[in-house]
């Protein structure tokens, strides 16, 4: 057993550079190369492809663009490569890359984990009347996909197989990272310790370049260098504990903050992350610079998994529309907001004249006039703004008189409407997701190699719920008494948002821990929902984030659907950290005078 693995991430998601990839297998000096591609859009998109061509449906990049100009040195260097590339259709997947391997004259084993795709099953799932896990909504008429999130050890045990690449299907984006570990350090199901602490590795790198300080807060400090974005890597050890770095004399920046912003990234309970391998407490872990572009993480724990997986399905629910133009001038949000009205009443009136249901839904944002906000298009002072109109509709001959009636807008409406972008806006499938959860022992995982598969064996978890975790505390300064101003969030915190389908996370972290107490006062759930009423449709929870200084925020139906449901122009919550660090917080007036803790920032006027 060797003492540290590293392991390098070279795609986040399905599109990512291929760059990413060559930077780790060329300077990386790396074990693994893994690459995550799936989310819950992806996996609708894929699974169109495959319904049109049987061929399809998995992450075609990865063989075009990352293996077959790779595959070489990838041999020579033996580096093993996992990714969940497979999508919906893995078999395809490794036959197109066994198929490159043969152009190029390589030879390298791929195995393929199988058992994710329940599809077909799903009469047998409405027939047993199940429920999405939160609208509690019944089983869809008809599903385009229907995928399990399986674990690591189907992946440990294709590398146990002898595979130099393995390629699943559906399965959580940390099991790339997780999977060679439970290989490499021989990591049992019950050494919870260890597979949480490896999950938050493979956490941390699943979206490349965003750990190395792509997204981060402080985009200064990072903007010189984003035309060469390093790509993470974490050299692991047995222990659990890991070290995050990035090639050498490649761009961007680890730090601790920069991290700690990857590591809240779409995550709940910080105390009970749920994975179908380990339930994760994240809630101490502790971030160290230990040297330039080096940060160890430690204090990840782990308890026992619950028996079921999470399954994701994707069905059809009409079609959408949605149509952007620019308006310059005095007044420019009002008079967006004013076309954007027209256009839809024009529109609704001659799809009611031919027969058709009104709009099942619309939607009008005036991008530039602070729209993220919920700044009312009449007190906005932009004079250049972008109008978004979006509609929603069971018929897709509707919404082809709604792009038709886009244009005339130019000569019939506000001057300067301009800047059709694309042309006529075409209808789009809107694709809802659907969770539930499954019996792990409904579920048959398998490892696929050459003739032969192997039946993984699973944990069952544990049949009680999942523990009652007493709620850590961040612990708290006693803030001076005195007179208070208000300085914007990011004076004090950073932070970054995410998503898992309609529901949009938060993660503040402060800067300092004295800063942690005002903020704590300022960010309750109240404040936050208040903060974002113009989005939110459902309760705001906060979670308390004691290693990390910092709190999470889960906000749910506050993303309108969510993914390609969503008619928002931020459908996945992206820009709604940003929106939060405008929230004003009371601090200590001695704080920004000279020598305080915050001299030089000014105090905030809140327009809201």
């Amino acid at each position: 057993m060797r003492d540290t693995i590293r392991i390098g991430c070279g795609a986040g998601f399905w599109g990512d550079s291929p760059e990413g990839p060559r930077q780790l297998v060329r300077s990386g000096g790396i074990d693994y190369l893994v690459l995550d591609y799936l989310a819950e859009i992806t996996m609708s998109i894929l699974a169109r492809m495959k319904a049109k061509t049987p061929t399809l449906g998995y992450a075609t990049d990865f063989v075009s663009l990352v293996m077959k100009p790779l595959a070489r040195e990838i041999a020579e260097k033996r580096i093993r490569v996992v990714t969940n590339a497979g999508g919906v259709n893995p078999e395809a997947c490794r036959d197109a890359l066994l198929a490159a391997f043969a152009e190029v004259g390589v030879d390298l084993k791929v195995a393929v984990v199988t058992g994710d795709d329940l599809s077909d099953r799903a009469e047998q799932f409405r027939a047993a009347g199940v429920t999405e896990m939160f609208s509690g909504a019944p089983f869809p008429a008809k599903t385009a996909s229907i995928n399990a999130y399986l674990g690591a050890f189907g992946v440990a045990a294709a590398l146990d197989a002898g595979a130099d690449v393995v390629v699943t299907g559906r399965c959580v984006d940390s099991a790339v990272v997780l999977g060679p570990l439970i290989h490499e350090f021989g990591w049992t199901p019950e050494d919870y310790d260890q597979l949480s602490a490896g999950s938050l590795a493979g956490h941390i790198l699943e979206c490349g370049a965003q750990a190395t300080g792509g997204i981060t807060t402080d985009w200064r400090a990072v903007a010189d260098d984003w035309a060469d974005m390093g790509f993470p890597i974490a050299d692991c050890r047995a222990d659990g504990s890991f070290e995050v770095g990035k090639p050498d004399g490649t761009g961007g920046r680890i730090t601790p903050p920069i991290v700690a912003e990857q590591v809240v990234y779409e995550v709940g309970d910080p105390a009970a992350y749920l994975l179908p391998d380990v339930i994760c407490d994240w809630s101490d872990v502790r971030l160290e610079a230990v040297g330039p572009d080096r940060v160890r993480v430690t204090g990840a724990r782990g308890l026992p998994p619950t028996p079921s997986y999470k399954v994701s399905a994707t069905y059809a629910d009409g079609w959408r529309c949605t149509a952007t133009m620019m308006i310059v001038g005095r007044d420019a949000a009002l008079r967006a907001e004013k076309v954007g009205t027209a256009i839809l009443a024009r529109s609704e009136r001659l799809i009611a004249a031919a027969g058709f249901d009104r709009f099942a839904e619309t939607s009008i944002e005036v991008l530039g006039a602070e729209t993220s906000y919920g700044v009312a298009p009449a007190a906005s002072p932009a004079r250049e703004v972008i109008l978004k109109v979006g509609v929603r509709h069971a018929s897709r001959d509707a919404l082809q008189i709604f792009a038709r009636e886009i244009y005339p807008a130019a000569t019939a409406m506000a001057q300067s409407l301009t800047g059709f972008a694309g042309g006529r806006p075409e209808p789009q499938p809107v694709v809802r997701l659907f969770s539930f959860l499954i019996d792990k022992r409904d579920v048959v995982v398998s490892v696929k190699t050459g003739d032969a598969a192997i039946e993984v064996a699973t944990a069952p978890g544990t049949e009680r719920s999942v523990p009652e975790t007493a709620p850590g505390e961040v612990a708290t300064a006693p803030v001076p008494d005195g007179p208070t101003v208000a300085v914007p969030l990011v004076a004090l915190a950073t932070a970054r948002s995410g998503d898992k389908g309609d529901i949009a996370n938060i993660g503040v972290m402060a800067r300092h821990p004295d800063f942690v107490a005002p903020i704590a006062r300022a960010l309750t759930a109240e404040a936050v929902r208040g903060w974002f009423a113009h989005h939110v449709r459902g309760p705001v929870e906060r979670f308390d984030w004691p290693g990390l200084d910092g709190f999470n925020f889960l906000l749910h139906r506050a993303l309108g659907g969510g993914g390609i449901a969503s008619l928002r122009y931020d459908p996945q919550g992206k820009a709604m950290a940003q929106v939060l660090m405008d929230m004003p917080v009371p601090v200590p007036a001695a704080w920004l005078q000279p020598g305080g803790r915050l001299e030089g920032v000014a105090a905030m006027e809140t327009r809201r």
